[in-house]
């Protein structure tokens, strides 16, 4: 991996960033000062680039030259996740690339025939045509949700185009098998959406109150999360894309065996369903007020990971937990590019 130095910047008009003049020392998994950007008031302008089916709405900042962090997020929330975090990194030195998945904001599909899938190999293969689309060789995948199973299933499947995952709430690629079995009945309660996703009714329930219905996601995963009303209103608008329901209630259905994926993806998901092990760095994170997925020390799967890895517990967050913790986060990006070759 290229050297790359870890100077703060300054937002300059919201779009660029400007060197300051010193560095900030790194010291075990601290800083001696703390990680600190002049943030960014929106993230925008938006880029667009034609990426396999989708023209793909993306966030970018920092210098071109720097090592590339694509942060992915996930349902139901959006690039705005990553706000503070796309600061804190492009500070650093670091390209950051925010992508709109596929179903949100102003992602769009090519062609109006495309099947919507929201299978999990579907949006992996996304990331890898975004990284194609922009002359992208390697890149560190870091994401939470929707986005963390994508970076574990590119670290999977394709270690060499990564140079590290960063994955909340640990290995995420969907076991179809093992989805069919029942969770404890506190556990299942967390997933009420999944199950209501599943009727005709949740159909309409979503397309008529997609951002009640994320709001209530909200408060529910993170319950110690204190945000506004401006910060979800900034995200909830990227829920008005017109592939948003599609692919979201074929995610959910796909996942409990109710809707057939996209034969052009059967090869993958035959891959995926092996449950490969990921072979390079990795930490992997929770929230210990994680609302729906309760923090654990990591051990479980831990076979699933044969190259280094550490797991972190990060006090007082939930399961958004780049936009809850973002020096946290920032700081786990920073500690696998330094090891990255």
């Amino acid at each position: 991996m290229p050297d790359f130095n870890l100077k703060r910047r300054r937002l300059l008009g919201g779009t660029a960033l400007g060197i300051a003049a010193t560095q900030m020392p790194f010291i075990g998994n601290t800083y001696a000062n703390p990680l600190q950007s002049d943030g960014l008031a929106s993230m925008k302008p938006l880029k667009y680039v034609n990426a396999g089916v989708l023209n793909i709405a993306y966030y970018e900042a920092g210098p071109a030259h720097g090592p590339v962090v694509l942060l992915l997020h996930g349902y139901p929330y959006d690039i705005h996740s990553y706000i503070d975090v796309a600061a804190l990194l492009a500070a650093r030195g670091c390209r950051v690339i925010v992508p709109h998945l596929r179903g949100h904001g102003s992602t769009t599909f090519l062609d109006s025939s495309t099947l919507r899938t929201g299978q999990q190999s579907a949006v992996a293969l996304d990331i890898i045509a975004l990284m194609d689309a922009l002359q992208i060789k390697r890149a560190l995948m870091a994401g939470y949700d929707w986005g963390a199973r994508t970076a574990c299933i590119i670290a999977a499947l394709w270690p060499e185009r990564c140079l590290g995952l960063l994955s909340v709430n640990g290995y995420l690629i969907q076991n179809i098998a093992r989805n069919a079995l029942p969770l404890p009945a506190q556990a299942e309660v967390g997933w009420w959406y999944q199950y209501y996703f599943a009727t005709e009714r949740g159909v309409a329930g979503l397309t008529a109150n997609r951002k009640d219905i994320a709001r209530i996601i909200w408060k529910t995963n993170s319950p110690t999360w204190n945000f506004d009303e401006a910060t979800f209103n900034r995200a909830a608008a990227s829920f008005d894309n017109p592939d948003y329901v599609a692919i979201v209630i074929h995610n959910y259905r796909w996942r409990l065996s109710l809707a057939a994926g996209d034969p052009q993806y059967d090869e993958l998901e035959k891959r995926l369903a092996t449950q490969p092990v990921i072979a390079i760095p990795s930490i992997t994170m929770d929230g210990d007020a994680d609302g729906v997925v309760p923090a654990t020390d990591g051990k479980s799967y831990a076979a699933k990971f044969s190259g280094p890895r550490t797991h972190r517990i990060i006090k007082g967050a939930g399961h958004n937990l780049p936009q809850e913790a973002p020096h946290e986060f920032s700081d786990a990006v920073l500690t696998l590019l330094r090891t990255a070759r």
